[in-house]
């Protein structure tokens, strides 16, 4: 048993809890990180070297203030560390004629960027499927695609955003347990006691930021709105010549809603020819768990991501991927956020199922966090008052 009551203990250090524990140890919070792992690590969601930004979110307007919020965020740790975390080499969001993949659960995703665009103020231009094939000349875009491009869009380095929010926090004075699996926790009166196999702590409250481990820290009654998805990250190879038209200044981040199955995303090359161009799927009929996940990509999926997604789109990309890696989304239905007091413990605040869409949103939910824990009567970001009905534990 630990004597010492801190103000917040943070559960789970990935992008959630690394941003909340530094927005929290800013405020001059006793706090403390804890996390069965030692972040940044690949065996969650914060990792594989590039994440999107996006400011003109078509999962909905309702995005936009936290994407913004973590650009400035961002910002100020690289003016504080010196350190590259944000590149904004500009988005393309691509759909077109006929059947096309949802991407997140919204068909009409495209349209509904384009509405957040002009609902946060983003410059944008709507381009031809040959325009923007002229312009960018890697994408194999049919004439008649509809392509949505704005220059604030980019990517995010999530390892090294994670690790520059721990030091910092840990600079600041938080307190941060690595290795340590938590087995539980409970409310009792005005403290929260959380149980690891090493000590029992206490804190007037706390944020649990476990991503795919939440539903087994929850009681059984609870877990069904959450499930885990498999996700496989692929790095493939530029063939011939064609290196430099996959560089960041000629290659923007993308959202592609293809006449397939699934929709893919994408990133230009970040290290040089041998790193390799970053693309993937996302799926949502297979579940897993952090535990019995297939972390490896067999000669089959492979083959099936490259016929299917990468050959018809990429034609310049080779078919063995350089390297696959496996991520894991938590999800709840219609691709929302939980950010909310549990439902019967109110010391107690969720925030770990962002549906595979976080990311670049977790420096400013890690702000609106510290603001709650610390018993703000609203979230404020960049000046306004930010709805955080919208983000409620599932009914």
């Amino acid at each position: 048993m630990v004597d010492r009551i801190f103000d917040v203990i943070v559960l789970g250090l990935g992008a959630m809890g690394s941003a909340a524990l530094y927005q929290l140890s800013s405020r001059k919070a006793s706090v403390l990180g804890l996390d069965q792992f030692r972040p940044p690590h690949d065996l969650g969601s914060s990792h594989g070297e590039t994440r999107i930004t996006r400011i003109a979110c078509g999962e909905g307007p309702e995005y936009s203030v936290f994407a913004r919020r973590s650009h400035d965020i961002w910002r100020e740790l690289e003016r504080k560390t010196g350190r590259e975390l944000l590149s904004q080499n500009g988005l393309l969001v691509i759909s077109g004629q006929g059947p096309r993949a949802a991407n997140h659960e919204k068909p009409a995703f495209l349209q509904t960027t384009i509405d957040a665009a002009k609902a946060a103020g983003v410059g944008y231009e709507t381009l031809t499927g040959l325009a923007a094939r002229k312009r960018f000349p890697a994408f194999n875009l049919r004439d008649d695609d509809v392509v949505y491009f704005d220059k604030v869009g980019g990517f995010v380095r999530p390892e090294a955003c994670v690790q520059t929010q721990l030091e910092l926090a840990e600079a600041n004075g938080a307190v941060i347990r690595t290795g340590e699996a938590v087995t539980g926790f409970e409310q009792r009166d005005a403290v929260v006691e959380v149980r690891t196999a090493q000590a029992v702590y206490k804190a007037r409250q706390l944020v649990v930021s476990a991503g795919a481990w939440l539903p087994g820290l929850l009681p059984a009654n609870h877990r069904a709105p959450f499930t885990v998805r498999r996700q496989v990250l692929y790095w493939f190879r530029a063939n011939g010549d064609s290196f430099d038209s996959f560089l960041p200044e000629n290659f923007p981040v993308y959202i592609w809603q293809l006449p397939a199955p699934q929709s893919i995303y994408g990133f230009p090359a970040v290290h040089g020819p041998d790193g390799g161009i970053k693309l993937a799927t996302e799926q949502y009929s297979d579940e897993s768990t952090p535990q019995s996940v297939d972390r490896t990509a067999g000669a089959a999926e492979i083959e099936r991501m490259y016929e299917t997604y990468v050959a018809p789109y990429f034609p310049a990309l080779m078919p063995q991927p350089i390297r696959t890696k496996v991520c894991l989304y938590t999800c709840v239905a219609g691709a929302r956020f939980i950010i909310d007091r549990h439902p019967e413990l109110d010391r107690v605040i969720i925030a770990s199922p962002c549906s595979g869409h976080g990311f670049k949103h977790s420096a400013a939910i890690g702000d609106a966090l510290a603001q709650m824990a610390l018993g703000e009567k609203a979230v404020m970001l960049n000046g306004a008052t930010v709805d955080m009905s919208r983000f409620a534990f599932p009914a």
